[in-house]
């Protein structure tokens, strides 16, 4: 029994995105707990909520209303179940799945009617308001505060006023939102300005802030007459209608090449910066600081990997755009989060040049070898027996160890997303089903001690790493073996 355990893989279930208000309520409490009882029925472990800064800073500058989240906490607690609480310094609304519109606090959006730099900008100058700029992370301009050290504030009220779910061992978790839909990227394929499947995306760094930025460094590294892309097409375009992404085209030139580095560079400070914030907020904390990545499958097998390089991940062929990542969050002794673990490559169609399967290895593969945890989720509503197959395959790659811990194996999957379509009818057998075999078929276990989750109170982080040594990690060292099928099939 206790070596099955080491097998043993957390379940959890996003909680709807709107389950606390727009105007900070817990409404249909009743149904909630209905459906957190469900989870419970099924063995989950616990479930994943969305903390918006929207919500609970709207009344001002450090006016913090939790009383709705504290009463959606206790409901959590009742059922029996953890918390993975997602710092949501983002907007609702606007992207894949978002069924509820909650908007960034009205006093940053009323600071960026007097100066729109303050939010990401296209080529066109098109604005996007579902997360500041990262570059004005340390410009005052908020009411004085930088945006680090409004998202800061916001943790160390979230830690005091949640001590208590944080003493207990509710909350397990921490995800720090570094970007739109809380990941760590530039908002390059934005649903509400016109993206569609597979449309390449648009570079995001033409703010007022990230323009000075560019012309800075291009000037200090001898080539003050480089500008940023006027080459890369529109949100919609493939890789070979623009001359940037195009077999041998700019991206592959000296003056791509500083772009590209600049752009991801800037991406790995940003989200250094603010994990640096995590770790201070929650230092001694039984909990993990996480971070989340998007699974940017299409394109993927083009040489360019446009759609990647327009979110900020500099990956190709020969250069690992995500591991400097999993270093940077070695720093933080965070967990990587990565989305796309349901979907095989013959699902997409093959005019997208997509390979979700690859880029999970990848970035799996990368995690591992950077020594850190890393954790994953579906990218779209499943139900079927295929996606709960692909997602057992990837948390345990090589599949169960009955002698031991598994050579490979997640720190934990959370599924998109708690519904009545989930726990109502055959879905919800299905569901039950997969979570035991994602615990290796053993009884629900409530202590995460009993199955490898290490569970120490959060340290500071370590010493800086320089971007040099982050970038040290872009080689490519091919993947670990993973198996072609699991013996823990649905």
């Amino acid at each position: 029994m206790a070596k099955m355990l080491l097998n043993y893989v957390p379940v959890y279930a996003m909680l709807p995105l709107g389950v606390v208000t727009p105007d900070n309520n817990f409404q249909n409490q009743d149904d909630i707990k209905r459906q957190l009882y469900k989870l419970k029925e099924a063995e989950v472990d616990g479930v994943m909520v969305d903390v918006w800064w929207g919500i609970i800073e709207a009344k001002g500058p450090k006016q913090y209303d939790w009383k709705a989240y504290r009463s959606l906490f206790q409901a959590i607690k009742d059922c029996g179940l953890k918390i993975q609480a997602i710092m949501s310094f983002h907007q609702c609304g606007g992207n894949v799945g978002d069924a509820v519109y909650i908007p960034l606090p009205q006093w940053v959006l009323q600071d960026g009617d007097g100066n729109p730099d303050i939010f990401y900008t296209n080529r066109r100058g098109t604005r996007n308001k579902e997360y500041l700029t990262l570059g004005i992370d340390n410009e005052p301009i908020l009411g004085g505060r930088t945006p680090v050290q409004i998202y800061s504030d916001f943790m160390k009220s979230f830690r005091e006023n949640m001590s208590d779910f944080l003493d207990a061992g509710t909350i397990v978790d921490i995800e720090v939102g570094l970007g739109p839909a809380g990941e760590l990227r530039y908002p390059s394929y934005p649903q509400n300005q016109g993206w569609n499947f597979p449309g390449i995306g648009e570079f995001q760094c033409y703010d007022k802030y990230l323009r000075e930025d560019f012309k800075k460094a291009a000037t200090d590294a001898g080539h003050p007459e480089w500008e940023l892309p006027q080459n890369a097409g529109q949100y919609n375009d493939r890789p070979d209608g623009t001359e940037f992404f195009r077999n041998n085209g700019t991206y592959v030139t000296e003056s791509g090449k500083f772009f590209l580095t600049w752009y991801s560079n800037k991406l790995l400070i940003h989200g250094d910066q603010i994990l640096e914030e995590a770790t201070k907020a929650f230092c001694g904390c039984k909990v993990k600081i996480a971070a989340k990545v998007s699974g940017l499958h299409w394109w993927y097998n083009d040489e360019s990997h446009a759609a990647e390089l327009t979110a900020g991940y500099y990956n190709l062929y020969d250069r690992d755009g995500y591991r400097p990542i999993s270093r940077m969050l070695s720093r933080h002794y965070g967990v990587l989060d990565f989305t796309c673990l349901e979907m095989k490559d013959y699902e997409q169609p093959g005019y997208a040049e997509s390979a979700p399967q690859e880029l999970v290895k990848q970035v799996l593969s990368g995690c591992w070898r950077e020594n850190i945890e890393v954790a994953g989720e579906n990218a779209l509503p499943r139900y079927d027996a295929n996606a709960y197959d692909q997602m057992l395959l990837n948390a345990r790659p090589n599949g169960v160890n009955r002698d031991g811990p598994p050579k490979l194996k997640m720190y934990g999957l959370t599924y998109l997303r708690l519904s009545n379509q989930l726990i109502d009818g055959g879905n919800f057998w299905l569901f039950k089903t997969f979570v035991k075999k994602m615990h290796a078929d053993q009884e629900y276990c409530p202590n995460p001690e009993n199955y490898g989750r290490q569970v120490i109170p959060l340290q500071l982080s370590k010493p800086k790493i320089s971007l040099e040594e982050l970038l040290e990690a872009t080689k490519p060292m091919g993947p670990l073996p993973f198996n072609s099928e699991t013996d823990m099939k649905v």
